[in-house]
């Protein structure tokens, strides 16, 4: 036989020692050769198949040792109630009983003939009749006869049915035994019929090919459908490792909480199902969102409006609270949605605050151009030497701006306030707008949200300047008044007022009749007052005014903190009186 040499091996001659490694010097050692390591493949595919293939093998393998067995101990029971039977049929002989009492244990006695006989018929490994003290009067082997039989007959004597498997004198064997009695009924005897075990499991061995042909049968379909299944696997993952795909989904983990854009989606039921931490802040709920629907985690609004799909369109704006926020909507495949949410708040202040802004450059510069003319004007009288003149126009001029500046913040305590209303009466002034602040406003400087209220005051009176601007008798009133800690607002204008049918439109987020500015898209306003006013528990309501025209009403409750002594007049923050006068020229 040729003797196989493992590659990894070398031998040497004998006698002769193995070479010491040489190092060539400046180059590193040859890496022993890499040996091939058995695991599991890399490929999806190829990892479901095979452990579906293992898991079909383990029922089969566990199916059938399940089914083996019970079925040995059935066939051992068949076994033994067959030597029973046999026992019981020989025993029923009368012959057999008669030849225990009258005839001594003999090879060729008549006993030995006749069990003999049944014996051959029967195909029994043995049987044994013996007599109450336990002597042979028959056996397969004639030399035992005479002899004392090797297990204890003593149940079968007193009367009872044995079944068992044993060993005795011819090995292992299914044993039948019963008693033998005599034509008065006593018992003179005993049978013991013997079935070899060896045959037993001969039968059991001849019946498990069939099984294994089941199993394998079993097997074969278990893999095909586990190759179907793999194949399904395969396409609907692209053929990735898990280790691809666990990577992956911590990619995707990392990416979604880690962008600042919030991503909302949805499944076909209309359900959130994944929720990162900036949609989270943006809108204000929790984890307990997800599960499920929009309308149950953040109520009625345009922002669920938008999730749920019933306003659709691209870079919708809805207000969450007090911010602005700009939602796109797209469906998938599975028939759920992804929605993503960016914040615009800062935005939105910043393009008001350049709509602002170039208002003012627009009044600067039509300012620019009548202070000119008045400087003009006054180098006149100063030419023609009427000094008084000069003086009296110069006292009128830098008056009316004082007295405007003086009316409003006697009125108004806040200081931020004041300054608002000083500087839009100016715009308006420029606009052609007279900006009245009504006599009965009363308002101390006790606002626990300032900014609010300036918000809610500069929007409400932008939208009133817009709505008159280019009529006849453009006027635009503004009233504050305190009730305890409630703060009631009243803007009311000459303009064509607002149909009774679009009253609540206007407080819609998006609705607007203006030309959208170049920073981005109108309709935000009247819905932040709106929501500034709800938020603190209060109302926005817009109607007809006296003289025609719409009137705004916002009500803040709890918007004053509690005044720390007697009422007093308010006086006039100097602070605010030089920024308004500062605003006036």
């Amino acid at each position: 036989m040729d003797q196989q040499v493992d590659p990894e091996i070398h031998t040497t001659p004998p006698g002769v020692l193995p070479a010491a490694p040489r190092t060539v010097v400046g180059m590193s050692p040859t890496p022993p050769a890499r040996r091939l390591r058995l695991g599991l493949p890399r490929r999806m595919f190829s990892q479901v198949l095979l452990m579906q293939v293992a898991i079909a093998a383990g029922v089969a393998v566990l199916a059938t040792g399940l089914f083996l067995a019970p079925l040995s101990k059935q066939l051992d029971q068949e076994a033994m109630r067959r030597a029973l039977a046999i026992a019981e049929t020989t025993a029923q002989d009368p012959h057999i009983a008669e030849g225990v009492l009258t005839t001594p244990p003999a090879r060729n006695g008549p006993v030995q003939r006749e069990a003999e006989r049944i014996r051959r018929a029967t195909h029994a490994e043995y049987i044994v009749v013996l007599n109450r003290d336990g002597v042979r009067w028959s056996h397969p082997t004639p030399s035992e006869i005479g002899r004392h039989v090797s297990t204890d007959p003593s149940d079968a004597l007193r009367g009872e049915e044995v079944m068992e498997i044993d060993k005795g004198t011819l090995g292992r064997s299914a044993r039948g035994k019963v008693p033998l009695y005599d034509a008065r009924h006593r018992i003179v005897g005993a049978v013991s019929v013997g079935i070899a075990y060896d045959s037993v499991r001969a039968r059991l061995i001849s019946a498990i090919p069939g099984l294994f042909a089941y199993a394998g049968g079993a097997l074969a379909v278990g893999a095909l459908a586990a190759w179907l299944i793999s194949r399904r696997v395969q396409r609907q993952t692209r053929d990735l490792a898990f280790s691809d795909i666990s990577a992956l989904l911590a990619e995707r983990e990392a990416m979604l909480h880690g962008i600042r854009e919030g991503v909302v989606a949805l499944d076909r039921d209309g359900r959130v199902r994944l929720l990162n931490d900036e949609a989270r802040r943006l809108l204000g709920i929790g984890d307990e969102a997800v599960g499920r629907t929009p309308d149950e985690a953040l109520g009625a609004g345009r922002a669920t409006d938008v999730l749920t799909g019933r306003v659709t369109g691209t870079d919708l704006l809805t207000v969450r609270g007090r911010r602005v926020l700009v939602a796109n909507r797209m469906p998938t495949g599975d028939g759920g949605a992804v929605a993503t949410l960016r914040d615009r708040t800062e935005l939105e202040q910043l393009g008001r605050e350049l709509d602002s802004t170039r208002g003012l450059i627009d009044a600067l510069r039509a300012q620019d151009h009548e202070h000119a003319n008045r400087m003009h004007t006054l180098l006149g009288l100063l030419e023609l030497e009427m000094y008084e003149d000069a003086v009296e126009f110069v006292g009128e001029v830098v008056g009316d701006h004082r007295v405007t500046a003086e009316q409003v913040t006697e009125k108004i305590g806040d200081p931020l306030l004041a300054a608002l209303l000083v500087g839009k009466a100016t715009v308006a002034a420029e606009r052609g707008v007279a900006l009245w602040v009504s006599e009965r406003t009363r308002l101390p400087d006790r606002l626990i949200d300032p900014r609010g209220v300036v918000t809610v005051v500069g929007n409400l009176v932008d939208n009133a300047l817009d709505a008159v601007a280019g009529t006849a008798h453009a006027r635009v009133e503004v009233e504050l008044r305190a009730q305890g800690r409630t703060v009631v607002l009243t803007v009311h204008d000459t303009g064509p007022g607002i149909p009774e049918d679009q009253r609540e439109l206007v407080f819609t987020e998006g609705w607007t009749t203006k030309k959208p500015p170049a920073h981005g898209k109108r309709g935000i306003g009247l819905s932040l007052v709106r929501r500034l006013a709800e938020r603190q528990g209060g109302s926005a309501t817009v109607g007809t005014a006296a003289g025609g025209g719409a009137e705004f009403t916002v009500v803040l409750p709890e918007a004053l903190t509690e005044p720390e002594g007697p009422p007093a007049v308010p006086e006039r923050p100097l602070g605010a009186a030089a920024v308004a006068e500062e605003e006036a020229r």
